[in-house]
């Protein structure tokens, strides 16, 4: 399912929604959290990149991991494996990032919409949310681009 895509290998296609989702996230996700005049405005492009982001991680991962069955399937080097091997790990951690950032977006944009106003919920909760958004974001952004710059230096060196 996630190794090719007319021909193509998925990973190539897919990595490219989460390079750009995951900053779109992150960056909407803060703004979300310190801009509170913004929030009427950003509530739905946040919750709808806090579902989507999190699944395009993942597919990204997936299909990385066929394309490296495919590469061990051709014989590859083991030093080239290794390489590739490094780099997967860095799209778990991304994937695992994506996650939180997008859980803890979600539940962000719940803590402060019309809906649950009138429930009581404790204050400073839209504060620590915002506080554990600003974090995971930056993490998200660390591992995106330690990811993609991982793969790109595979590719232009001709590793894969």
């Amino acid at each position: 399912m996630f190794r090719e895509i007319n021909g193509l290998p998925a990973h190539v296609l897919v990595i490219h929604a989460a390079v750009v989702l995951v900053p779109l996230l992150a960056l909407l996700a803060v703004g979300y959290g310190v801009l509170p005049r913004w929030r009427h405005r950003l509530d739905w492009a946040v919750a709808a990149l806090a579902v989507v982001t999190p699944i395009v991680a993942w597919v990204a991962t997936e299909s990385g991991e066929e394309l490296e069955e495919a590469l061990r399937a051709k014989g590859y080097p083991p030093d080239r494996l290794q390489q590739i091997s490094e780099h997967a790990e860095y799209g778990d951690m991304l994937f695992w990032f994506a996650l939180g950032l997008g859980v803890a977006a979600l539940l962000l944009v719940l803590s402060t919409s019309r809906f649950v106003a009138g429930r009581n919920l404790p204050r400073w909760l839209p504060v620590v949310l915002t506080v554990v958004v600003a974090v995971l974001a930056v993490f998200a952004l660390v591992y995106v681009y330690r990811t993609g710059d991982s793969g790109a230096k595979m590719v232009w060196d001709g590793v894969v």
